[in-house]
């Protein structure tokens, strides 16, 4: 029997401007370049749950002509939102050959409905717990339509197998992905992560977590690590635990997280010493009405707004560059907040900056408040959901300014002499106590 696991990889934006910029300025779109050629960690972890007689092939769309993907027994499809539509073309191929799909992943746990129309199944949450008894059913030729994860069941981190790095070509990669958490203590309205696959927060052992970057390592001998979660550091008791492992190892590594990092100075310290090369942050804007209501929990990130430039020296004075994100669209943003995030940037000295619309996805919270305020343009237009598209009504502009606007600012902060400029003021401001390569690039 062969599998074979495929990953809707690659980047996209409707607006064909946004993408012919995104070729032009340096930095732009950089971020989401970086996340859609990492491996599907899930996929390889799949791969890692398969028993040995199963020949296995990993492969990623971009990887093959869309006419041609590889011969096999059952094909695995996982695909973001953006590339669904290509992944249904995929999975109908693959049907028409008389070859068994079944998909999974964020959207289809949301819209399973549409998925089955493309699928013989799909799989609803968590992959792990499904994954054995869909290749079981498969085996024993009564493939079921839909696979659940019961409601309250809880996976443990603690039986996760090892992902099947060795699938990949070490050529066609420079960061490999490893989990150490799945879900988030905040529910931002637009956030479509892990949160929509299981509500709780989850760490896994840091003994696993060890585990899998030495199994990377028997490979790559200095690999790049990418902590591929929500929000890596937000238990600062588990955070801890994990940087001193991860100071042991010898790698170099990047993970998202939150602000309250920066109010633990001795946490800082060890992840600068652990092998830490940059962090990323949402903060999605630089005024208090834009911030209101974004986190639906406890309205976290508004009352953070007073800590940001703090947050970001002190980041950065532990030699560990920040790429501070920031959502475009939100309801509490006027036009001002075009000029004010330039001017953020430029005062803080972030060494990295990331823009983005508001993208209204499938299950999101954003997605069912803005339908039933009837703001979405194209309700079903998955090929919108980019971060790059516009296909909402913004409260106080038009969707072809928010269009007009946000290509400017991405000239105003991605330009040659925009980015030059950052990059030398950054150097200027945290240079002394900077000593990773990516400094000393800045210093040319």
């Amino acid at each position: 029997m062969k599998i074979a696991l495929i990953a809707m990889s690659g980047i996209r934006a409707e607006n064909p401007e946004l993408m012919e910029l995104g070729l032009k300025l340096p930095g732009f779109l950089e971020r989401a370049r970086t996340l859609f050629a990492l491996p599907s960690l899930s996929l390889l972890t799949l791969a890692g749950m398969t028993p040995a007689a199963v020949e296995i092939e990993y492969r990623e769309y971009r990887q093959f002509p869309a006419g041609a993907p590889p011969e096999c027994d059952l094909a695995a499809i996982s695909s973001f939102t953006a590339q669904i539509e290509d992944a249904y073309r995929l999975a109908d191929i693959y049907r028409a050959r008389g070859t068994k799909v079944v998909m999974g992943g964020l959207h289809v746990s949301v819209l399973p409905d549409e998925a089955a129309a493309h699928a013989d199944a799909v799989a609803v949450g968590e992959g792990e717990p499904l994954w054995p008894r869909i290749l079981e059913d498969f085996a024993r030729g009564r493939l079921e339509a839909r696979y659940v994860v019961p409601p309250g069941a809880r996976y443990d981190f603690a039986d996760s197998p090892m992902p099947r790095y060795d699938l990949l070509d070490p050529a066609k990669y420079n960061r490999f992905p490893v989990q150490t958490s799945r879900g988030c203590p905040f529910r931002c309205e637009f956030c479509a992560s892990s949160i929509l696959l299981t509500p709780r927060y989850a760490r896994k052992p840091v003994e696993r977590v060890v585990a899998e970057i030495r199994e990377i390592k028997r490979h790559w001998p200095q690999p790049f690590i990418e902590l591929a979660d929500d929000n890596s550091l937000a238990d600062p008791h588990y955070a801890r635990r994990l940087v001193e492992a991860l100071a042991g190892e010898d790698v170099r590594w990047f993970a998202e997280t939150d602000l309250s990092v920066a109010r633990d100075e001795e946490l800082l310290r060890l992840v600068a010493q652990s092998g830490c090369r940059q962090l990323l942050v949402g903060f999605e804007t630089p005024t208090a009405r834009g911030l209101d209501g974004v986190e639906a929990r406890c309205n976290w990130k508004f009352r953070q707004r007073d800590f940001y430039r703090a947050a970001i020296e002190r980041i950065q004075s532990h030699g560990i560059s920040l790429n501070g994100c920031f959502v475009l669209g939100l309801d509490g943003d006027t036009e001002e907040v075009f000029d004010l995030i330039p001017r953020f940037v430029e005062e803080t000295a972030l060494f990295d900056v990331q823009v983005t619309i508001q993208t209204p996805f499938p299950g999101t919270p954003l997605y069912a408040r803005l339908t039933a305020e009837g703001r979405l343009l194209e309700p079903r237009n998955w090929h919108k959901c980019s971060l790059f598209d516009v296909n909402f009504r913004p409260l106080h502009f038009s969707p072809q300014e928010l269009e007009r606007k946000f290509r400017d600012l991405v000239v105003a902060l991605y330009g040659a002499e925009a980015y030059t400029r950052r990059r030398r003021r950054f150097v200027k401001v945290y240079g002394p106590s900077f000593r990773h390569p990516v400094a000393e690039t800045c210093q040319a």
